[in-house]
């Protein structure tokens, strides 16, 4: 493995580029269940007909975990946003054409959603009256088996030379209520301080699926509760902030 050219360096694992290859290289502590969970659900959505990088290997290099994909050239719709700020109009409405695809798929195989968030809550570090409200407000919610991504954004989603879109990063795919997975993405625009394009999304998002706003709304506490038990210090805070308010509007 040719490990010269590093493409990205994300929380505990660093991307290399080896030719057509794509190496995602794990720190020595990365639990081996997660990284193997990792390759076992990107395996499982190569199974759908979504434009994905396929798996080549799993295996370990000075004791390093390792999943080798298919190497897919392209910009990340994050790159092309940064370079044509007069597209981003253009590149969140593809974005959300993107999703919603995800959303049309079914992965029996795939964990469920609502258990992983079941857990997450549980683990969150919030007072026992607000984990169990917001348990409450996660069992009266609708149960769907639509894929969901888990972490979509757009610097997961590399735009080819054809002008195709590849969906990177499947870490974190669950099946479950597709309005769970755009609040995560909301999420994610105000964690980047971004909160124009998080409106403009879901704005977005809630005119092409005809979903009503205040539905996805009521995933918001609950989403970020179960994020709130990863990321950094800062992060953390900010979505606990959210979690608080059971009662979003």
């Amino acid at each position: 493995m040719n490990l010269d050219r590093i493409i990205a360096v994300r929380n505990r694992k660093t991307i290399y580029r080896d030719g057509e290859r794509c190496i995602k290289v794990f720190d020595a502590n990365y639990s081996k269940a997660d990284v193997l969970n990792e390759a076992l659900n990107q395996a499982r959505m190569e199974e759908t007909d979504l434009f994905i990088p396929r798996i080549l290997e799993v295996t370990t290099l000075d004791g390093k975990w390792v999943i080798v994909s298919e190497y897919i050239k392209g910009k990340t719709l994050a790159q092309l946003m940064q370079e044509h700020p007069e597209k981003k109009q253009e590149y969140l409405e593809k974005m959300v054409d993107i999703q919603m695809e995800i959303h049309s798929k079914k992965c029996p195989l795939l964990n469920k959603l609502r258990d992983k968030m079941n857990r997450k809550i549980s683990q969150a570090e919030l007072d026992a009256t607000t984990r169990y409200d917001l348990h409450t407000r996660l069992e009266g919610m609708p149960k769907h088996d639509k894929v969901c991504h888990g972490d979509f954004n757009p610097s997961n989603i590399i735009i080819t030379e054809d002008g195709s879109a590849c969906v990177l990063d499947w870490s974190h795919v669950t099946q479950g209520n597709a309005s769970a997975d755009v609040a995560r993405t909301y999420l994610l625009f105000w964690l980047n301080g971004d909160m124009d394009s998080a409106e403009e999304y879901l704005r977005l998002f809630c005119e092409k699926s005809g979903t009503p706003r205040q539905y996805v709304q009521k995933w918001m506490p609950i989403v970020a509760a179960s994020q709130s038990v990863k990321g950094n210090e800062k992060e953390r805070e900010f979505l606990l902030e959210w979690a608080n308010v059971v009662e979003y509007e």
